[in-house]
């Protein structure tokens, strides 16, 4: 009957823990769901600004600004995306792994004895990159985690461009998961600074050419001015996405931890009935042997 307890014990546990990961699934899906809809909410003044860029660059004027002046890496800042929590599977560790590949690469590029500055965002990541810094490669903390709001967000996108500005940094880059689907986080790298001229020629909207407007003052400080603005963007839609895509891999996550107890949770019930019939048996072989005795 011991082995009978045990089992029950058991199921008991395992019951609970299945009950665990299934309510978190659904804490995770509605915090994805949440951010989803952060970035379709973005997205109409992701498309403003780059309407604006458009307007501007159909003009073939030439555009002169201090934030896409391209010079020689010497110092290298990689902001790099993660998580405060855990329980959201090979999230961090993705993300630590393209890190080390970004930080390999960068000496190839630009030489052994470049400077790299890795800023992560989340207590995963923070504790991950300290372990590797050192010989020319230091980590620098920031406030900013995943329950950030846009105004901290804002503060960091206007460090990074002042550094940039004075020369600190001679490029940025952001390293993220971009959301496809539940199921399907792309890792990306996108240079942040200094802005791809190229990069957001590509992106110009069509309509611009059939939309003549006048520029007040000037093309060139409407540029400038808007510049800052698409920083901005970019910086809020990347920092949306991470925050979809971790919540999709917890999502991942939970739903194996709940199937996969599920899968135990019948395992144990079968050897359960099993036993109790086993022991149902043994004892009606006792009373029976018993009444043969006498």
């Amino acid at each position: 009957m011991s082995t009978l307890r045990e089992l029950k014990s058991r199921i008991g546990s395992v019951a609970s823990t299945q009950k665990t990961t299934s309510a978190m699934k659904m804490i995770s899906s509605a915090k994805m769901r949440k951010a989803t809809y952060q970035l379709q909410r973005l997205s109409p003044y992701r498309a403003m600004v780059q309407h604006v860029i458009s307007h501007l660059l159909v003009t073939d004027q030439e555009f002169s600004s201090p934030l896409i002046v391209t010079r020689d890496v010497k110092h290298l800042a990689v902001v790099v995306f993660g998580s405060d929590d855990g329980l959201c599977g090979a999230f961090n560790i993705n993300l630590f792994k393209h890190l080390l590949t970004t930080i390999n690469k960068a000496h190839e590029q630009f030489g052994s004895d470049i400077k790299i500055t890795i800023i992560p965002v989340g207590k995963k990541l923070t504790k991950a990159a300290l372990k590797i810094a050192g010989d020319g490669l230091q980590v620098e903390r920031t406030s900013l985690n995943t329950r950030s709001t846009g105004n901290e967000l804002n503060e960091l996108s206007a460090m990074l461009r002042n550094r940039f500005l004075d020369g600190d940094f001679d490029r940025v880059e952001v390293l993220y998961m971009h959301f496809k689907s539940t199921s399907r986080q792309l890792f990306t790298r996108e240079q942040l600074l200094p802005v791809s001229y190229e990069s957001i020629a590509q992106q110009m909207d069509a309509r611009a050419a059939a939309e003549p407007c006048l520029f007040e003052p000037d093309a060139n400080t409407i540029f400038n001015s808007v510049l800052p603005l698409h920083l901005r963007a970019m910086m809020q839609e990347v920092f949306t996405e991470s925050a979809a895509s971790e919540q999709a891999s917890r999502v991942m996550a939970m739903q194996t931890a709940s199937d996969n107890a599920k899968e135990l949770l019948d395992e144990l019930n079968l050897e359960y009935n099993k036993l109790r019939q086993q022991s149902i048996t043994t004892e009606l072989l006792d009373i029976i042997g018993g009444q043969v005795q006498r």
